[in-house]
Order: C-alpha cells, then sequence, then structure tokens
C-alpha cells in the first residue's frame, strides 16, 4: 500500500525503475516508459524493442481513459498468396517470415510526445544500465533459455547474447547486452523516432533484406502507433475501459456482461456453479471472437452490438446451468449489426498507465539483428490465410491480438487496473481476478493468489475445432471438480500457480490510498511508497 505513487510489474527491477522516476518528480507516463524499457531488458523471452504494446492511460485531472495501440501491420510485401505460393498452409511461428513491423518503440514516442514531462534519456538510464553492466539470472529466464536453444541457436546474434559458448546461463551468473545497451543509448541520444528512420531502422531492413525477410526501411518510416477511443461496459456499479480491436479486449467486456446477469457471490467462490457460468461465458464471447474480430481499417467488428447489455441477455439464455456446452455456438446479429508481460503505474496526482507488451512466443521470432540486440517479434502467425477469414492476413493489416489490459472507474474516478501475460488466458484471468474483488470483496493480492481454471480452445488459427477442455489449478477442491465433471465439463487437473501473471492496483477512493497486488506465479513485484 502506497499514498505517493506506486509500480505493480513482472520483474522486481522494472519496478523499482519506475518508482525511481516517480519519485524524481516523473508522473505515471513517464515511469511507464521506464519500466517498460527495464523489462525488453530483464525479460527478453516476453518483450523486447522488436515486440509491440497496447496501452490505456487515465487522465486524473479530466477524468479520460485514453487507449494506444501499438501494434504492428503485416509488411507491404506480406499477403496470404505469398505464403500459399511458398508451400506453407499457416505463417510459421518463428523465423524471418512470421514478424510484423514493431511498435513498442513508437508506442514510448507516442506517450513521452502528449504526456511525458522528462527526457527519453532520463527514462531509458535504467534498461540502459541493466543491459550495458548486466543482472543476475533468474530461474525462470534461465529455463526459458533452454526451452528456446533451439531456435536461438539458429540466429548467431541471438545465440552470442543467450547461449554464450552453447552455454545455458543459469541462475546467479550476469547477462549482458552490450548491443541492446548501444541501440538504447541511441535512443537515448537521437530520439525514439531513429528507431524507424535512422541506423536502427537501416540495420533492421538490411537483415531482413539478407535474409530473405518482408521488411523494409519504408514499412519502417511510415510505422505510428494510434491513438484510439477505448471501448467500455458496465459490471455492478463500475465502469469497466478495455482496448479496443485489433485487442480482444471486447472479449472481457463481454464476459463481464454475460455474468453480471447471475449472482455470483451467492454461488460462491470457485463453487462448481460460478465456475460454470463464467466458463460457458467465455465460450460465448471466444466464438464472437473467432467470428468477428479483425482490424477495423479492413473488416466491420460490430462492437455496438457485441458489448450491449440486450446482446448478452441473448447470448445468456445460451447458458444451461446444469450442462456444459461442447461446442462453439453462435448467436445470429440479424440487423444490428504466449508470452507477454504486463504492468500497471499510479502517480501521486492519481495518473495512470495500464500496458502491456509482448513479443508473441517465447523470444518472438528467434531473431536478434546484428549489432543492435533488438529480439524481433513472431505476431504475423497470428494471422490467418483462409480467405474469408476477418483477421485473413493482407499487406499494411494488422493481427486480431490476445493483449489487452483493463481500468475500471467508480463514481468516474479511477478504481481499479490491471492485466496479465497468458495468451487467451488473459481475458479470462481478467475476468476471474475482477470478479474476485468486485463480487467476491477480496483485496487484490488475495484476488491475484486465489486459485483459477482456464478454458480451452482458443483463438489461434486452427485450433477453434478442438474440443473443450477445462483446466483448473490443483488447489480447486476435488469435490469441486467432480461437480463440474458431472456437468459434462472435461476437467484437467493442472499444477498450482499455473495460469497468467496477473498485476494489478486498487485506489482506496476514501483514504486515497493505492493498494497494489502482483501475481507469484512469475516474477511481479509491486512497489510504492
Amino acid at each position: 500500500m502506497a499514498r505517493s505513487g506506486l509500480v505493480s510489474s513482472g520483474h522486481h527491477l522494472a519496478s523499482l525503475a519506475g518508482a525511481e522516476i516517480l519519485r524524481k518528480g516523473g508522473n505515471a507516463y513517464d515511469a511507464a516508459i521506464a519500466v517498460s524499457a527495464v523489462l525488453s531488458v530483464v525479460r527478453p523471452h516476453m518483450t523486447a524493442l522488436g515486440g509491440d504494446a497496447f496501452a490505456l492511460l487515465y487522465d486524473c485531472d479530466r477524468g479520460t481513459v485514453e487507449a494506444l495501440n501499438a501494434s504492428g501491420p503485416a509488411p507491404k510485401a506480406a499477403s496470404s498468396q505469398l505464403f500459399l505460393d511458398k508451400g506453407f498452409t499457416e505463417i510459421p511461428k518463428h523465423g524471418i517470415y512470421s514478424v510484423s513491423i514493431p511498435g513498442l518503440v513508437n508506442c514510448w514516442e507516442r506517450i513521452l510526445e502528449r504526456r511525458g514531462t522528462m527526457p527519453l534519456s532520463e527514462l531509458l538510464k535504467s534498461g540502459i544500465d541493466y543491459a550495458r553492466q548486466g543482472f543476475p539470472m533468474y530461474s525462470t529466464l534461465s529455463f526459458a533459455i533452454k526451452e528456446a536453444a533451439c531456435e536461438l541457436s539458429r540466429c548467431p546474434a541471438a545465440k552470442d547474447v543467450f547461449l554464450p559458448n552453447g552455454h545455458v546461463p543459469q541462475t546467479g551468473e550476469v547477462l549482458i547486452q552490450k548491443d541492446l545497451a548501444s541501440t538504447l543509448e541511441a535512443l537515448a541520444t537521437e530520439g525514439a523516432r531513429s528507431f524507424y528512420e535512422g541506423k536502427i531502422a537501416h540495420l533492421i531492413a538490411e537483415y531482413f533484406s539478407e535474409s530473405g525477410g518482408l521488411i523494409g526501411e519504408d514499412d519502417l518510416a511510415k510505422y505510428r502507433s494510434s491513438w484510439l477511443t477505448p471501448i467500455s461496459t458496465t459490471y455492478r456499479n463500475y465502469a469497466v475501459f478495455e482496448q479496443p480491436p485489433v485487442s480482444q479486449g471486447h472479449i472481457l467486456l463481454q464476459e463481464l456482461n454475460l455474468v453480471e446477469g447471475y449472482d455470483l457471490a451467492q454461488l460462491g467462490h470457485n463453487s462448481a456453479d460460478s465456475i460454470h457460468l463464467m466458463v460457458e461465458a467465455k465460450k460465448l464471447a471466444f466464438y464472437d471472437r473467432l467470428k468477428y474480430l479483425g482490424d477495423p481499417d479492413f473488416v466491420d467488428v460490430p462492437l455496438r452490438t457485441l458489448l450491449s447489455k440486450e446482446y448478452a441477455v441473448k447470448r445468456r439464455e445460451q447458458i444451461d446451468i446444469n450442462k456444459a456446452s461442447l461446442t462453439l455456438r453462435g448467436h445470429s446479429l440479424g440487423n444490428l449489426g504466449s508470452d507477454t508481460t504486463y504492468f500497471a503505474v499510479v502517480d501521486k496526482s492519481g495518473n495512470a498507465v495500464s500496458f502491456i507488451q509482448s513479443l508473441f512466443h517465447s523470444f518472438g521470432s528467434g531473431e536478434v539483428v546484428p549489432g543492435t540486440g533488438i529480439i524481433m517479434n513472431d505476431r504475423m502467425c497470428g494471422f490467418s490465410l483462409a480467405k474469408d477469414h476477418p483477421n485473413r492476413l493482407q499487406p499494411g493489416k494488422r493481427t486480431a491480438h490476445t493483449l489487452n489490459s483493463y481500468i475500471l472507474t467508480k463514481n468516474e474516478n479511477l478504481w481499479m487496473l490491471g492485466g496479465t501475460p497468458g495468451a487467451d488466458d488473459q481475458v479470462q484471468v481478467n475476468l476471474q481476478v475482477i470478479a474476485n474483488v468486485i463480487d467476491y470483496q477480496m483485496n487484490v493480492q488475495q484476488a491475484i493468489e486465489a486459485p483459477r481454471w482456464s478454458s480451452k480452445p482458443g483463438t489461434a488459427p486452427g485450433e477453434e475445432n478442438d474440443p473443450y477442455e477445462l483446466s483448473v489449478e490443483n488447489r480447486i477442491p476435488e469435490n469441486v471438480r467432480h461437480q463440474l465433471a458431472a456437468k459434462g465439463h472435461n476437467v484437467r487437473v493442472a499444477e498450482a500457480w499455473s495460469f497468467g501473471g496477473s498485476q494489478a492496483i486498487v485506489i482506496d477512493q476514501k483514504n486515497g490510498v493505492f493498494i497494489g497486488g502482483a501475481d507469484p506465479r512469475r516474477d511481479g513485484y509491486a512497489i510504492g511508497w
């Protein structure tokens, strides 16, 4: 708990960097850039300068929420036909063909020019230091490098950093990324735009040209992240703001609209009935994601209908309190129309940033641009190659994203912000954490630590027709698992602390106190004063 500022992120060094900026007089927006930069150094399996991001920004003076979409589009040379002609049935999950235009660095630029108060050189100091001087290897990163060793070995620049002499760095060893430090120093002195129209951009484009990739200098020079109006709904007495498409943030809002029709508190936390209803709501919302979500610049996403309370009432009729659905089910609209890291920041004035950034899969494409230390994303593999799919690959199109973050207000004042990594688990974990706080009156740390469930299939191309499976952490009682199975769920028992890695902050509006939570499932840490 704190009164002057609070940061909760996926690594203690990142939270510390943000807290230091706040203590120096920076605002939440300044701190967010510092946190993001450090995460790009200390969690390279989750995020990097070659990745993308989404942010929700709360302005305490105006009481408004803005959304920033810093996901990258497909290069102009990319098309479904190109991949089909090369014999692919889907876009590769790794390698040079899987990379979309990186958006993270432009996200910093856009936030700084609109909301920031400190120079980029100051905000990148901690990130530069941890890249240049190194930081202690921790167990989850060491394990991630071991798991990705085959992919990393294929790229000399990746192998040199993460597998020196063929060795997987062990816990306690110091990981140094000198090329990445030099890139961050260049950004600090030349500005974030140099990533897209300077020496860094040239090195990226040159590497892709030499490797047969699709990104060119023109793709980078034309890139700009987008300021958007967030989407929203109400849940109980709270307003809930989410990322608009191409983010799948609407899934969380649809889930909340559906479960709002039930008295979850009366049913009991993690009872068979409450879990069943939330899982069934998830299935219906995911169906709509698969059917409709794409880049709104290319396809019509009927958000007004999908987020309406009337639509939720109609969809709720398809939920049977006693029986699990076994197939994805839609409702006619008629004429109505895996690896990531999240952090939350609040400053002493009450400004806030809810920020999520990612490479997609662990270490993204596995491609590191020589001389830069930049790990490139593999976000292009989120596209479909199917002709009539709303998320079909097209030049300049942004793929549908699992990335989302949320902000809640109460009486038009900031009340909660949060998010989690975890691909399709994101909107499921966010649903459970919000319900834990609102319906079950848990404090934010209790809400994050509570046992969780995860329903599959998700939204990856090709898996939508897989049979349903409900995984529950083994801390959920055996009798509850039996009751869920009796309702028709294919229940699988997972290890404790399996799903997501949530960070969140709740504001005690009466006392002006910030209450932070961080998930023990990953390496989260909250720092405030």
